[in-house]
């Protein structure tokens, strides 16, 4: 069993609250992390149709089928527990009593925060790091790690990543965008989300999107906000504070793994990452979702941030740690290039609150310079602490 960093957190916050909601994509392993903290809970699935039904039909009796404490697997799907939930919790002393996961994140923080604020602590459980997977002793290089990418049974069980994407993204669009979404024309969405794989780690174009699709903008930003509330994409916010007109506004986008997006780019083994037209982009969201993932296991907020204004002058990443904002450039190559420190030369010249900033770069040569720390991709995760 691969321990998740995240278990330190969950076992502070099931001291401190009578619920503990986690949410994430899903097969990221939420189940399994509860099972593994909490062993004597109870354990019920609303997935089960049965399970589903009493839940829906008669809330009391399904408690009384399944008592406190007890892991509730996606909860969002019968939300009207969480008011009995409430009522139960208010009722006892007892902490950790209520363990809720959820693979939907808008309608779960909506229905939680309607009925549990203040007794819930909230956790996102993303697929393995590179770290959680070096403490376990696996080590993938760059472009394998790209392309398996890192959902848990690729790389517990050994399931061919290429089937398991085809799966994941096959069932992901046929149940879940069917719940959250009345679409029509499924086939149009999945084209939405092929043409999304080829523009990420790049600010988004929702008009050009919309021209390519025959889409209007109302739409595509319903079916943003759908893929993001899965887990399936995130936004990078532009950090422009005290910045005005002269800075890019609008976010970049990325896939939380680089597994589903090699598979939607037709990469079919890891000796096609490297020469493929978006490496560079690839290497890019994969260091980004590792410092969203290093945050998240820490119960943090992810203060991360990207730079760019008129003038072309651009930071990869902005880490904001207590208002100082370390700039983070991610570079594909092999090789170090003093280069590499143009983009956090001109942020540190900028911004008063700039600090030290980092190069994480595919090489193994790792100088410590004034400017900047260099680090290899694989130590990304010590940067965001």
């Amino acid at each position: 069993m691969i321990k998740r960093a995240i278990q330190n957190e969950l076992a502070l916050v099931a001291k401190e609250y009578p619920v503990v909601t986690i949410s994430g994509p899903r097969q990221s392993g939420k189940t399994t992390l509860a099972k593994m903290q909490f062993p004597e809970h109870a354990y019920a699935n609303l997935e089960d149709p049965e399970t589903r039904r009493l839940a829906e039909q008669d809330p009391r009796a399904f408690f009384a089928l399944f008592p406190a404490p007890v892991i509730i697997d996606e909860v969002q799907r019968v939300p009207e527990l969480l008011s009995y939930i409430q009522v139960m919790a208010d009722g006892t002393d007892k902490r950790g009593q209520y363990i809720l996961t959820g693979s939907h994140q808008l309608p779960l923080r909506e229905a939680v925060s309607q009925s549990l604020a203040g007794r819930t602590a909230l956790l996102e459980l993303l697929p393995f790091s590179i770290g959680e997977l070096a403490a376990a002793g696996i080590e993938p290089t760059r472009d394998e790690c790209i392309f398996k990418g890192f959902y848990p049974r690729i790389h517990a069980e050994s399931v061919d990543p290429t089937s398991l994407y085809r799966n994941y993204l096959m069932t992901y669009v046929e149940r879940d965008v069917r719940q959250l979404l009345n679409i029509r024309d499924l086939s149009l969405f999945e084209q939405f989300i092929h043409l999304l794989a080829g523009r990420t780690a790049q600010v988004l174009n929702l008009h050009s999107l919309g021209n390519d699709l025959g889409v209007d903008g109302k739409t595509l930003k319903q079916w943003l906000s759908v893929l993001e509330a899965s887990f399936i994409v995130f936004r990078l916010p532009p950090y422009f504070e005290n910045f005005g007109k002269r800075i890019i506004k609008t976010s970049k986008l990325y896939f939380t793994d680089t597994g589903l997006l090699c598979y939607l780019l037709g990469i079919e083994k890891p000796e096609q990452v490297m020469r493929n037209p978006a490496f560079g982009q690839l290497f890019e969201n994969l260091v980004v979702a590792e410092a969203l993932k290093t945050r998240y296991n820490q119960g943090k907020r992810p203060n991360l941030y990207f730079f760019r204004d008129n003038n072309r002058n651009e930071v990869d990443l902005v880490f904001d740690h207590a208002r100082q904002l370390m700039p983070v450039e991610i570079k594909a190559a092999m090789t170090w290039n003093p280069d590499f420190l143009r983009g956090i030369l001109h942020f540190q010249k900028s911004i008063p609150t700039a600090v030290k900033g980092a190069v994480i770069y595919s090489g193994e040569l790792q100088p410590d310079l004034e400017a900047a720390t260099v680090l290899n991709f694989k130590r990304t995760g010590e940067l965001f602490q």
